[in-house]
């Protein structure tokens, strides 16, 4: 008995020594990480993902194990391991291939709904301007002006109106402005040419310790192309006066640095009566760099401008009377400029095989000159009621964050801590009452606002099991400044506040195919500095509580679905109506509803894809019929057909809809829904030049992209009258293309 104890013994110790650690980095042929692939041991089916840096864990292997690795948009790769005496970390290529649905593995993170806009961006990669935020999942936009001012957004059942209730971000510098002349949270991306992104990554609801001000419905962060696969001239000619040249050039290509400038001229007049002369200027470029010990620093600068003229939002009233038509104006004196600057550098450092640091530090410099005229004749019934919005602010900030993998006992944790600062300095922040763009007949609200939000959070991934808990708390620090220029003597008052905001998710991951999730947090957005140090009684950074319950699931390996279940309460609902000077506060609201999302792979070439969101949305001190939230949709949908490499051929059909929603609280006045499509074809001729068409409107559909119950009085009028006031959609919109890669 004890000689065949001992030969026991001895045999565990012999498997234990073959048994061991897989240690490895996953690269593309650019030598650039892949995050988010799936590695799985065969033989003790064992599994793990590659993180932000392509490295990966694996432990119970043996020689002679094969790994079957797998990710979005690469060719699936079977590696047998050949060695595990050095226990070194082995570089692993994958090759990229055509997009497969069967590829999707779903991970055990908190921001598992990614792959839909992983999805989406392969199959149909973005082109326009417009299509930026109509990435992500539920989120319907309409244009103010041509593509001048942000676009209105609409998720969840909000009137995000342009940016209050989502954060946005690119590279990590963030979009949203504070306190802006024109509305809380407004968030221009015009900025961003959209040949250059790579990737989207979102969330929706206020359970992202990473995520702050404005976080409430949602948040968006977008991430530029590292490097360019080829170098691109496009030119693009269209109805309507439009005209796009955009440039992409590789400056440094190898394989531990790489270079690209990126260029963009778009002129527009639209199909309105008074021309927009439209024009956006883009200039934007990259440069990064890898380090010996995986580390990577990345730099850049761009700056964009626009002009526009606008004919503005006119009453149906004034259409239906065949005073205007509906491409008409009142006052087409509307319109303004705007401009950007950014400067932004990151470092991701390595310092460890578990552990890294990713930082950015930024600055910007942003102008903006806006001229409305919303009531016409209302206020003043001689020169009109023509407005003048204007700021010109600096933005310094920066943001950084700690990612560390530990093993307790048997269990995985992921630790995520981060520290950051946003300090903005908006001078000569204008409100005034003006004529034809160019006389100044009153200084409604004039002075400098310093706004700036410090910060700190944490979050604990803990997987046990099939089981992921995420516990996180973020600390929010503001401090509010300021000056009233229209007061004889100096002026400068303040304001301090914080908040805490904890958050708890768990998932449950049964399999690679099924995900079942728990989301609570509670979020906030800020208030407007000046009617912060103003002492009234509206809250200064108003609470959102949430809860999501929801899964992911790919039921066969063509189909990937996902659906929630949510309900997001508002301490304090308010819109900063910029155009008076005003807040208008709503008090508390509650809003529940349902988001489902499909994706399927019909054939090899040919994807669907669609998105439902069902919404109520009330006011909670509000009597009943009286307790509508304007605008707020209470049904939309998104989605199309998809070709992808169909011989020489691409492109694809989609649409948006969106339900009547109450235009006012009593919903006696209603904003109509609409119902549009667009269509798009390419088709590459030859290895370097492809041509394309794309129709915006196929159906050449009447419908208003923005509409607001608005009281206003024409000239002619002794009354005013409230009624719905209306930018009309663009008709059937034709364009055609050209590109030259090299």
């Amino acid at each position: 008995m004890y000689k065949i104890f001992a030969l026991l013994c001895c045999f565990q110790m012999v498997q234990s020594s073959y048994a061991q650690t897989v240690k490895g980095k996953l690269m593309d042929a650019k030598s650039n990480p892949i995050e988010g692939a799936y590695i799985l041991n065969i033989h003790s089916e064992k599994h793990t993902h590659s993180n932000e840096l392509g490295y990966f864990k694996l432990e119970d292997n043996e020689v002679g194990d094969t790994l079957r690795i797998g990710a979005l948009g690469y060719k699936k790769l079977n590696f047998v391991i050949q060695n595990l005496s050095d226990n070194q970390r082995i570089g692993i290529q994958l090759i990229e291939e055509s997009f497969e649905l069967d590829e999707i593995v779903i991970r055990p993170t908190l921001n598992g709904l990614n792959v839909v806009s992983a999805i989406d961006l392969k199959t149909t990669p973005v082109k326009s301007s417009q299509e930026l935020l109509q990435k992500v999942p539920g989120l319907i936009i309409g244009q103010h002006a041509g593509g001048g001012k942000a676009e209105q957004l609409f998720l969840r059942g909000f009137d995000i109106d342009h940016g209050t209730d989502i954060a946005i971000s690119v590279d990590g510098m963030p979009v949203n402005m504070v306190s802006h002349a024109h509305g809380q949270g407004y968030a221009d991306l015009h900025f961003v040419i959209p040949e250059t992104l790579d990737q989207i990554d979102f969330g929706k609801g206020p359970y992202y310790a990473g995520k702050g001000n404005f976080a409430t419905a949602a948040y968006v962060d977008f991430t530029t192309k590292k490097h360019l696969d080829k170098s691109m001239l496009r030119y693009e000619v269209g109805d309507f006066g439009w005209n796009r040249a955009l440039g992409m050039f590789n400056l440094v290509s190898s394989d531990t640095d790489h270079a690209y400038v990126a260029t963009e001229l778009t002129q527009f007049d639209g199909a309105f009566d008074s021309p927009q002369n439209f024009s956006r200027l883009n200039l934007f470029g990259r440069y990064s760099t890898q380090f010996a010990d995986a580390s990577t620093l990345a730099i850049s600068a761009s700056h964009f401008t626009s002009t526009w003229d606008a004919s503005g939002q006119i009453p149906e009233r004034a259409v239906a009377s065949g005073l205007i038509s509906r491409f008409g104006a009142i006052d087409d004196t509307e319109g303004g400029t705007t401009s950007r600057t950014n400067l932004n550098a990151s470092l991701l450092k390595v310092l460890g095989e578990e552990t890294f640091i990713k930082s950015n530090v930024f600055y910007a410099n942003y102008a903006f000159e806006l001229y409305s005229n919303f009531t016409f004749f209302l206020e003043d019934p001689e020169n009109g009621d023509q407005i003048k919005q204007f700021e010109d602010r600096d933005i310094f900030g920066f943001n950084s964050e700690l990612q560390k993998n530990m093993t307790w006992s048997t269990s995985e944790v992921l630790l995520k801590a981060g520290v950051g600062l946003r300090a903005d300095y908006n001078n000569d922040v204008e409100l005034s009452h003006t004529l034809n763009r160019k006389t100044t007949i009153e200084n409604i609200q004039l002075g400098s606002i310093k706004e700036t939000n410090s910060f700190g959070y944490a979050s604990l991934d803990y997987t046990l099991g099939n089981w992921t808990i995420i516990p996180g708390l973020r600390l929010d620090y503001f401090n509010f400044q300021y000056t009233d220029d229209l007061q004889e003597t100096y002026s400068n008052t303040s304001e301090n506040k914080a908040f805490l905001a904890p958050k708890l998710n768990v998932l449950y991951s049964s399999s690679q195919e099924l995900q079942v999730f728990l989301k609570s947090g509670i979020g906030y957005h800020s208030n407007d500095t000046r009617v912060v140090v103003a002492a009234t009684e509206e809250e200064t950074l108003p609470a959102a509580y949430g809860v999501d319950f929801g899964a992911l699931w790919r039921p066969t390996p063509k189909v990937f679905l996902n659906a929630t279940a949510w309900y997001l309460y508002l301490e304090q609902e308010f819109v900063y109506v910029g155009d008076a000077g005003i807040v208008e506060p709503s008090g508390k609201t509650e809003r529940f509803g349902v988001d489902v999302g499909v994706r399927y792979q019909l054939t090899d070439w040919l994807f669907f894809n669609t998105d439902l969101t069902l919404t109520k949305a009330r006011s909670i001190e509000e009597a009943s019929g009286e307790d509508y939230i304007p605008l707020a949709p209470d049904f939309t949908m998104a989605g199309g057909f998809s070709v992808l490499n169909l011989g020489r051929f691409s492109g694809g059909i989609n649409y948006r809809f969106i339900d009547d929603r109450p235009a006012n609280e009593d919903n006696s006045i209603v904003a109509e829904g609409y119902f549009v499509s667009d269509v798009k074809l390419d088709y590459q001729v030859s290895k370097n030049l492809g041509i394309g068409i794309a129709v915006e409107n196929l159906l050449d559909t009447e419908w208003n992209e923005t509409q607001f119950a608005t009281t206003s009085r024409l000239q002619n009028e002794i009354t005013p009258v409230e009624e719905i006031h209306f930018i009309p959609g663009t008709p059937f919109f034709l364009k055609g293309s050209l590109t030259y890669t090299f």
